[in-house]
């Protein structure tokens, strides 16, 4: 089967639609990932062991089973129970705690890495638990954090397809839909393809360009 150019403009604005939802997909779900392994982190630290350790069992069965069965288990069993979301919703919070549970130990890193001699002032001069999160604790620990979980969001960036098991209209199932219409593969698949390695190499500029400045800060 030959390359034919015309076929391939001729999808193209369909799949640039796909490529819009991976991409929604994948900030939204780094959101989530986000604030939610921030509150997981935190919960593991807590005093009372109950909390900490049901937080640990949840985290480690989460990473311990696949993302695409997360996926249909939101998707497909929730509504049995009553919990119906839509398809990009569903993809995205099935993305977004999956991933939260590696960021919540990348947060943990950085948060243990924050010497006690912070914490101790901070409770010298009469700082609030809260406060001494949001103005001691987190604005020294985040930063070096950064490169770490920049590189779990392009981890998440890959794994974006998974969501066309979930009937979402992300770039590879757009693109299976067109080749499974037409009988062509090759161009829809290698277009595929392309997106992601352009994405990818982009992300990995950035992220070794974090890496670079954030070794600088620490030096």
């Amino acid at each position: 089967m030959e390359w034919d150019w015309d076929f391939v403009w001729q999808i193209m604005p369909t799949l640039l639609e796909g490529f819009k939802i991976t991409i929604l997909a994948t900030i939204l779900g780094a959101a989530v990932a986000m604030v939610v392994g921030l509150a997981l982190a935190i919960a593991r630290r807590s005093p009372v062991a109950a909390v900490s350790r049901t937080v640990g069992f949840v985290s480690e069965f989460i990473r311990g089973t696949p993302l695409l069965v997360q996926l249909y288990f939101i998707f497909y069993v929730l509504p049995d129970i009553g919990i119906r979301l839509s398809p990009l919703t569903a993809g995205v919070i099935g993305m977004g705690i999956h991933y939260a549970t590696y960021t919540a130990e990348v947060y943990r890193a950085g948060i243990e890495n924050v010497s006690r001699g912070q914490w101790e002032a901070a409770r010298a001069t009469n700082l609030t638990t809260r406060q001494t999160w949001i103005h001691v604790v987190l604005p020294q620990a985040i930063p070096p954090m950064i490169p770490a979980l920049a590189n779990y969001f392009i981890a998440m960036f890959k794994e974006t397809p998974l969501l066309s098991a979930i009937t979402v209209l992300e770039l590879m199932n757009q693109a299976k839909s067109i080749a499974n219409s037409n009988y062509r593969y090759i161009e829809p698949m290698t277009l595929v393809g392309a997106f992601f390695l352009v994405i990818s190499l982009i992300s990995v500029v950035g992220l070794r360009w974090l890496e670079e400045r954030y070794a600088r800060m620490d030096d």
